[in-house]
């Protein structure tokens, strides 16, 4: 029989249900962190993995805020760092996520992983948004699934990936943060896959909706964006990872050369700033094993919420 998860309250920093070793790993996954985020963690994850071996198998529950709880495997490379609890994960999303808790808009979670946004943007202190988290590993699948089950199953959960078009790919990778469709693959895992605007024709989502989509697709994003051409027409916000690897910035440069505003955070101004020179991303791009958020959009509504945003932020900068 499996045992219970460790439990870890990032607002208290109780670690609760840990033995004498699991309690000393903690320690050394805090410290590692705080010492590998002067060089953007890297080298981090494969440290905490080796850590990991000596661990027993097990899960822990993180309770990310009163409720939301995310777990994962206890010594996870890539999650281990909210144990550290000066550590953010993805600071450009949450500061719009936060912003936007009084919108009425659903998240499109597309390359979920184990669901953190889901489980954050359906939240109480978020605004209980409906939530789509889409994942296509069989590997990361049940771990996602799980964690929409201890949070009362409040956002769905679906088992494919996103391309431009409907069918099937092959999903591959040795990180489980990386799995990607990318590339003519002749193994790996056999994925069915969706367009973004497939989830309208299934009446998944509905047309005039307001949306936030997240697209953490491993190298698949264009082909992402052209899959979702009608949502993009409407009150919808392409969340996309830009690869600090990539100094023709591809992805944004994709978003310009479609008729949307590309909206870059710079945290030089803590501002979502809306730019149409992309040398500002040579600036912002400091590290190459990163992946970098732009925002790309159409709608006159969510260009009024980030001028709004800015705004606050100036104001609480004075």
């Amino acid at each position: 029989m499996a045992q219970a998860p460790i439990q870890f309250d990032r607002a208290s920093g109780a670690l609760v249900g840990a033995n004498a070793w699991e309690r000393l790993a903690a320690v050394a996954l805090v410290m590692g962190s705080k010492v590998a985020s002067n060089f953007s963690h890297r080298g981090y994850n494969i440290c905490a993995n080796l850590l990991r071996t000596t661990l027993p198998e097990r899960g822990i529950q993180v309770k990310l805020n009163p409720d939301a709880v995310f777990e994962f495997p206890y010594g996870d490379g890539y999650w281990s760092k909210l144990l550290n609890r000066s550590y953010s994960y993805e600071d450009e999303l949450e500061l719009l996520f936060r912003d936007s808790a009084d919108v009425d808009y659903t998240l499109l979670d597309c390359g979920a992983n184990y669901g953190y946004w889901s489980v954050l943007v359906s939240s109480k202190p978020f605004g209980s948004h409906k939530a789509i988290a889409i994942e296509p590993s069989g590997q990361n699948f049940p771990k996602l699934a799980n964690n929409a089950k201890i949070n009362g199953n409040r956002f769905e959960a679906m088992k494919c990936a996103i391309g431009a078009t409907r069918g099937t790919a092959r999903l591959s990778g040795t990180k489980h943060e990386a799995f990607s469709i990318a590339g003519d693959q002749s193994d790996g895992e056999e994925v069915p896959v969706i367009a973004l605007d497939n989830l309208l024709d299934d009446g998944k989502i509905a047309p005039g909706g307001k949306y936030l989509i997240k697209l953490d697709v491993e190298g698949v994003e264009i082909e992402a964006m052209k899959g979702g051409a009608r949502l993009m027409q409407g009150d919808s916000v392409l969340l996309c990872e830009e690869h600090g690897n990539d100094p023709q910035h591809t992805v944004s440069r994709y978003i310009l050369d479609h008729s949307l505003k590309l909206i870059v955070y710079d945290p030089r101004s803590n501002r979502l700033e809306t730019v149409t020179d992309l040398s500002i991303l040579d600036r912002i791009k400091v590290s190459t094993h990163v992946g970098y958020n732009v925002f790309g959009t159409a709608s006159a509504f969510w260009l009024a919420r980030i001028d709004a945003l800015n705004a606050k932020t100036a104001r609480r900068v004075q």
